[in-house]
């Protein structure tokens, strides 16, 4: 049945980039309103479609009410309708994303992160293929309005290139597609942020964890996830070391 959910993700997060596309074509539309209507479509997009597809099923959505039943459902869609909800509000900025993920028994099976912007939907339905690594310094992709402390210890420990960039899921499909090498959070973000993304890259042979190298979990009572890492194998250690610092 796995393979309809991974389909369905990739078709859902697409269905949603493109009506937030058409949104932000709206003349009428800018500044806060188009972010709070981008926001809210989305979720109604994305909400209607699960609805539909898979009625028995739960949702944990960044837009939506979140219920404790979903604790005692093994399978769990965690959505992001529009990451980088800043980007997308600011004309000519592809650094933003929509994120449909499934959890199975606390792990990210399934997962589709849409980039609207550069016409593409990267997923588990086909996971990407990482490029191979390039010949420069490692390239450490970082938030471009708040980059956390635990940035400059591994920019530091890897003499890294840092590579400024909007939304979490934009950010870690630029390590996916080879734009960069290495994505860690530390400042905390919520499962929404990282399931997709998460399960993208994974299934494209990617290190998936925390900072700490422990194994992430979703579905948790408290959506709160600390850190993250998504990196290249060969850099994992380094980075694991250098914020236990």
């Amino acid at each position: 049945m796995i393979d309809v959910e991974h389909r369905a993700a990739a078709g859902i997060a697409e269905a949603a980039g493109r009506l937030l596309l058409r949104l932000r074509a709206q003349p009428e539309l800018a500044d806060k309103a188009l972010r709070d209507e981008g926001d809210r479509r989305s979720h109604e997009s994305i909400m209607s479609l699960l609805a539909e597809a898979f009625p028995d099923d739960a949702v944990l959505s960044e837009e939506g009410s979140d219920s404790t039943q979903r604790l005692d459902r093994q399978r769990v869609w965690i959505v992001d309708p529009l990451d980088g909800t800043r980007e997308f509000g600011e004309p000519g900025r592809s650094d933003w994303a929509v994120h449909v993920a499934l959890a199975v028994d606390g792990q990210p099976v399934v997962g589709a992160v849409a980039l609207p912007g550069l016409d593409l939907v990267l997923s588990t339905d086909d996971p990407p293929r990482v490029p191979a690594a390039h010949n420069g310094k490692p390239r450490l992709v970082v938030s471009r309005t708040r980059p956390p402390a635990v940035t400059d210890q591994v920019a530091a420990a890897l003499d890294a290139e840092l590579v400024p960039m909007g939304s979490a899921g934009a950010k870690a499909m630029a390590v996916v597609r080879g734009e960069a090498d290495v994505y860690c959070h530390a400042g905390g973000q919520y499962e929404w942020d990282s399931a997709a993304p998460v399960a993208v890259a994974a299934a494209a042979g990617l290190h998936v964890s925390r900072l700490d190298g422990s194994a992430l979990r979703y579905n948790r009572p408290n959506p709160w996830l600390p850190d993250l890492l998504i990196c290249r194998f060969e850099l994992a250690d380094t980075v694991i070391a250098a914020a236990a610092e």
